[in-house]
């Protein structure tokens, strides 16, 4: 997908900001482009501004300073009823008292339709999701799974420009969540439509996602694809908070452009890739991701950096194995490797060396 530019953009935040007390912000001069049928999900902790800046796009929270644009207009001043958003909550927001049919048919009638033309979005947004025998049932004769359905196509109905969704599965159990999201992603491909997603789920976010904006401390820290957030984080917060990561403290003991040397905390070198570190003496965390890091010499890239570690225990997960390990002063250094037939047995006490490829280490702010 083309990244867009504020030109061509279908959602701008343009400079917003958010404050609900005149001096603190939760939102800090946000500027974020969304193209036109994009699945963009806003990840983060909770208090990062993630969610305000969803309720600031769907108009029940009003942005401070800076200009919200959809389509090329400004809804700063526009109410929520009129923005032409759909909008799937975590709870649901179905109401108890009308049938499945009833609930879709309600925000037609808002709009005025007629009768005909109501049945007929409703039979269609109900066979998207698959619900259309449920169309007379009420919600509290479905399941979970069934009523967050019939809450995506009670946002479907009205063929909306914009899709908004907030933390949509986190009331689902874990099997049904993961079931869910491959519905959710398939359903947007399949229609075109555009959707932004909030959610605190790292996991979901990858599975599903075009494009994260990982939001902290009313900021976003990174926007990009799914695969290069995990690849290559540009801060400490970021590789931390996407997927498992291991994070070495160490000093910058050379530097040449994009290549760094890392004295680490037992005094060991490493090369690392240097990604926003500018001078030598600086401190630094080393990011490596575990599956990265490897423990068998035929395994090992030729130019692997190898340091000693020490088992400190080693946790079963079905197709991997997981081995916590003691590395260059770290007791939390983590190592995940695959569970095949004749693996190699680690445990507890043990003592070895690991090693990874110098590109698999990026050079990051210290924690």
């Amino acid at each position: 997908m083309t990244v867009p530019s504020g030109n061509d953009s279908f959602v701008m935040f343009d400079h917003v900001q958010k404050s609900y007390d005149g001096q603190t912000l939760v939102v800090k001069d946000l500027n974020l482009a969304i193209a036109k049928g994009e699945f963009l999900t806003m990840l983060g902790p909770s208090g990062s501004g993630k969610t305000t800046c969803l309720m600031m796009l769907a108009g029940f929270e009003t942005a401070t300073h800076g200009e919200i644009r959809l389509d090329g207009r400004n809804i700063n001043d526009v109410p929520p009823h009129k923005r032409g958003i759909g909008m799937v909550f975590q709870n649901y927001a179905l109401f108890p008292h009308m049938t499945v049919g009833e609930n879709l048919s309600f925000p037609l009638e808002v709009r005025g339709m007629g009768k005909s033309e109501r049945e007929d979005r409703i039979t269609r947004a109900l066979d998207m999701v698959q619900m259309g025998k449920f169309r007379n049932r009420r919600p509290a004769q479905l399941s979970g799974g069934q009523q967050q359905r019939i809450a995506l196509a009670r946002a479907l109905v009205f063929d909306p420009k914009l899709v908004l969704m907030d933390e949509p599965l986190g009331a689902l159990d874990k099997q049904l969540r993961e079931h869910m999201q491959f519905e959710i992603k398939a359903l947007h491909e399949r229609l075109g439509i555009t959707v932004v997603y909030v959610t605190h789920d790292q996991g979901e976010a990858l599975t599903m996602s075009d494009r994260i904006a990982v939001f902290n401390d009313g900021r976003i820290q990174q926007l990009a694809p799914p695969a290069a957030l995990y690849e290559r984080p540009e801060n400490s917060f970021v590789a931390g908070f996407i997927g498992e990561n291991n994070a070495l403290r160490g000093t910058i003991e050379k530097l040449e452009g994009d290549k760094a040397l890392v004295r680490l905390a037992n005094g060991e070198l490493i090369d690392a890739s240097a990604v926003n570190i500018r001078e030598v003496g600086q401190p630094t965390t080393v990011s490596i991701r575990p599956e990265r890091v490897e423990f068998k010499p035929d395994l090992m890239p030729a130019d692997a950096h190898t340091l000693e570690a020490e088992v400190l225990d080693v946790i079963y997960m079905g197709d991997i194995l997981r081995a916590v390990l003691r590395v260059a002063d770290d007791d939390e250094f983590v190592m995940k490797y695959r569970n095949t037939l004749g693996q190699t047995k680690l445990t507890p006490g043990q003592k070895l060396r690991i090693g990874w490829h110098p590109l698999d280490a990026r050079a990051l702010d210290p924690v």
